[in-house]
């Protein structure tokens, strides 16, 4: 299910940076002969095209026919573009005339450029085609960002209404924190918001952190190798509110539900050991598996207890609350339409800037570990339909599409830019030679970057295969 979801999202990402570029092409009249959904190594799923007044459909077919082809079209129909779907499921692309990227060299161009052809294009025109897929990815992600808000609001969790503290991960338990903390100020600064505070763990490279624990503050120092424990480890979180147990649902076959439990009941003991949190609960159940044990719990505000008897297992076959607004008192904002519009235009370009700052982890001395492939992005998607999840982690990747493809790195959209802003402050053409090294250094580059970061993913499964 993970994976689906991903690859709609990252389907539609794919298919609005490339309609990005093929609506600026059309704008200035450049010919754009194809547009594809997917990669079609060998052969493609479907094609369209228009000619002689009509569409025409091939499917499941690996040669365009001699008629489909330019030359062989009327002067009418010679700028109508092939739409085909791929059946490679790892983006896409939009092949415009006159152009030298991952679809052609320069030896594929013809001898004479065209009017209709990119190469032939005022460069101010070019560098809006060029742009066009990174503009409308950012735009996208505004407007997402500006309907969740419209449509559901805004929930913010006060730092200190986690009244049961946090869980940590293991790099800040062994910078001194403990699970239940909860964090006061971090360099002498107050903290009061969960998103603030752990997007100043990660970019701001703290020095000290005062804590909450129990009624005492406590400040731990950090190490100075900070950074490069969370490049090397690459948390998905470093922190969570820790909830209470509280019975939403059951799984078929539930132990809990056999014994009696009701839903809305609320988990505090196992044994008269108290565990006010789940993650508490859960480790006592794990290490109760096949004893008989006590549970204690709350049903309408009164203290209840029954004896049942874990699998080998030691689940309940509960499902829990997970929902934060459920549990805690959070700030809910709800957003008119107008007012949704300039709340999302900001939260876009703060997580663009959140995003881009977050980046220097990639040079600490374990920055390469950080790197994750199609399985870490796939990860951070829920394993059950969720609109709100989809929409929110489809805006995210939007903003991470949009900044990656303006690296100035041959073969990417930042390459292209760099190149025609070259052209305009020189006022002289690059070299076609010399556009076609710089694509095959930049293609080098980029499958480079998709194998350690595909790599580290393989390692890590393999890893947590291994415990």
């Amino acid at each position: 299910m993970k994976a689906l979801i991903f690859i709609l999202s990252m389907t539609l990402l794919v298919v609005t940076h490339e309609l990005g570029h093929l609506c600026f092409a059309k704008l200035f009249h450049t010919r754009v002969r194809r547009f594809y959904v997917f990669f079609n190594w060998k052969f493609s799923i479907f094609k369209a095209k228009k000619f002689d007044g009509k569409w025409h459909f091939l499917f499941f077919n690996a040669e365009t026919p001699e008629s489909w082809n330019e030359e062989n079209l009327r002067p009418e129909d010679r700028n109508n573009t092939l739409w085909g779907l791929g059946w490679v499921p790892l983006g896409g692309y939009c092949d415009i005339a006159g152009m030298v990227d991952e679809t052609k060299s320069s030896s594929d161009l013809q001898s004479t450029p065209q009017s209709w052809e990119y190469r032939s294009k005022p460069r101010w025109q070019r560098l809006f085609i060029i742009s066009g897929g990174v503009l409308v990815n950012f735009i996208s992600a505004l407007i997402i960002y500006a309907a969740i808000f419209s449509h559901w609001g805004k929930d913010e969790l006060p730092l200190r209404n986690a009244r049961l503290g946090y869980d940590y991960h293991q790099v800040l338990l062994d910078q001194g924190f403990q699970n239940g903390d909860i964090i006061y100020a971090i360099d002498g600064q107050e903290m009061d918001d969960f998103t603030t505070t752990t997007k100043k763990l990660v970019l701001s490279n703290p020095k000290t952190a005062t804590l909450l624990r129990g009624d005492s503050l406590v400040t731990i120092h950090f190490s100075p190798d900070l950074l490069s424990r969370i490049a090397s480890e690459n948390p998905k979180h470093l922190m969570t509110p820790r909830l209470p147990f509280v019975v939403k649902d059951f799984s078929p076959g539930s132990l809990g539900k056999s014994c009696g439990m009701l839903v809305g009941d609320s988990l505090v003991a196992v044994n008269n050991t108290p565990t006010p949190s789940a993650t508490q609960l859960t480790e006592a159940l794990t290490a109760c598996a096949g004893d008989s044990i006590t549970l204690h719990f709350y049903r309408d505000g009164k203290p209840c207890q029954l004896r049942l008897l874990l699998g080998s297992d030691g689940k309940l076959g509960i499902y829990a609350v997970n929902d934060i607004s459920q549990l805690f008192d959070v700030n809910h904002i709800d957003y008119t339409l107008l007012q949704a519009i300039p709340a999302g235009i900001s939260y876009g370009w703060e997580t663009l800037v959140t995003y881009a700052s977050s980046l220097k982890i990639l040079f600490t001395r374990d920055g390469t570990k950080s790197l994750g492939g199609f399985i870490s992005m796939a990860s951070i998607f829920p394993d059950h339909w969720d609109w709100q999840a989809f929409w929110n982690l489809t805006a995210l990747l939007a903003i991470v599409l949009a900044f990656m493809n303006v690296i100035p790195i041959p073969g990417l959209d930042g390459g292209h830019i760099v190149i025609t802003i070259w052209e305009m402050i020189t006022r002289r053409p690059v070299n076609p030679k010399a556009l076609d090294v710089l694509q095959n250094i930049g293609l080098i580059l980029l499958i480079a970057l998709m194998v350690v970061a595909n790599g580290n993913d393989l390692i890590k499964v393999f890893q947590g295969l291994m415990r």
